[in-house]
């Protein structure tokens, strides 16, 4: 049997929750689907884009005949000019979980931002509040030594953290600078201290892996498949309702290229092949987040047997949710060596 950080008994008082995670294309949203109509379960969606509305093919939201399949949370929540945040997002899904347990019915979150997972298992961590002097300080740096600056100081004091941002990622890259400057210890070193503690839930999670070549694969096939069910004119469309390229879902892997190719600034062959290199390095970004995430159990996918979850999948979670003691026996694929 697997171990958690907190043995079972420890987490007896806590609601159970499961959460299917793991990187962009790996086959998430099939097997949730799935799962959730054989638990009784809504899913919450756990994705930094989902919530936007009318960004609906680039974030690959679920269509309406699988929302009618199964209840689905924290998507469309507000529209792509307002501020939403991580706080935002807490506020939001915890409402939404609640709501789920009061109607007797299990909360499965789906996805793969996993700072959102851990932010709704393990809370805020308790750092300091953001600095506008460091933040402008940063801002200039990177205007005069170029993005990769940033990212090449974070790998000097944070080089855990580095490694699963993007150097074009700013945010995240300016906020790992931010706290070590704060505080003279690194993020990553909160975070690891932050994950041991009691979590808010008892939470079963299970990442789903591929082979490199065949999860690059299947990510190159979903941007094809983006541009045909209508990438650009879902752009175009956002353009006319008056949302500018400016803001931050529309600067997002895939609506930035498809607005760049707009604008003439990139032919459409090179928007696309830009897409599926950053989309595969995204993948591997996230692959590496949940490996260093506790109690995270992998799983081959598609752990579909002709459309459907195994019988000791569905059993194993019943048992999870009935009694907090899975045997995950399904569950204890070694990620490294899937993608070597």
């Amino acid at each position: 049997m697997m171990k958690f950080a907190h043995s079972p008994e420890d987490l007896a008082d806590l609601n159970r929750i499961i959460v299917i995670c793991g990187p962009t294309g790996v086959g998430k949203t099939a097997l949730s689907l799935k799962l959730a109509e054989e638990l009784e379960a809504e899913i919450v969606s756990v994705d930094s884009l989902q919530v936007y509305r009318h960004l609906d093919i680039g974030t690959a939201k679920a269509d309406r005949e699988e929302r009618a399949q199964v209840p689905h949370h924290l998507i469309d929540v507000v529209e792509p000019d307002q501020d939403f945040n991580v706080a935002d997002y807490k506020r939001h899904a915890e409402a939404a979980i609640t709501d789920i347990l009061k109607r007797g019915r299990t909360p499965m979150l789906v996805g793969g931002t996993g700072l959102y997972i851990r932010l709704l298992v393990h809370g805020l961590i308790e750092v300091p509040e953001p600095s506008e002097e460091l933040r402008e300080k940063y801002k200039r740096q990177a205007q005069e030594h170029g993005e990769d600056f940033l990212h090449r100081r974070l790998r000097q004091v944070d080089p855990e953290l580095a490694e699963k941002f993007h150097p074009n990622d700013l945010v995240r890259v300016t906020r790992g600078l931010e706290v070590f400057d704060q505080t003279g210890k690194p993020l990553s070193e909160h975070q690891r201290e932050h994950q041991f503690r009691r979590p808010k839930y008892h939470a079963l999670k299970i990442a789903l892996i591929r082979p490199r070549e065949e999860l690059y694969e299947r990510i190159n096939l979903r941007v094809n498949r983006m541009l045909e069910q209508g990438l650009e004119e879902e752009y175009r469309g956002l353009l006319a309702m008056g949302y500018g390229p400016e803001l931050k879902p529309m600067q997002s892997l895939g609506y930035k290229q498809i607005g760049e190719y707009i604008r003439g600034e990139r032919t459409l062959e090179e928007a696309v092949e830009d897409m599926q290199k950053r989309t595969r390095r995204y993948a591997k970004q996230q692959v590496s987040w949940f490996r260093g995430e506790p109690d995270t159990h992998w799983a081959m996918a598609p752990l579909l047997r002709d459309g459907q979850p195994p019988d000791e999948v569905v059993d194993d979670l019943r048992n999870f949710l009935r009694r907090g003691t899975p045997t995950l026996e399904w569950a204890q694929v070694d990620p490294y060596n899937v993608q070597r």
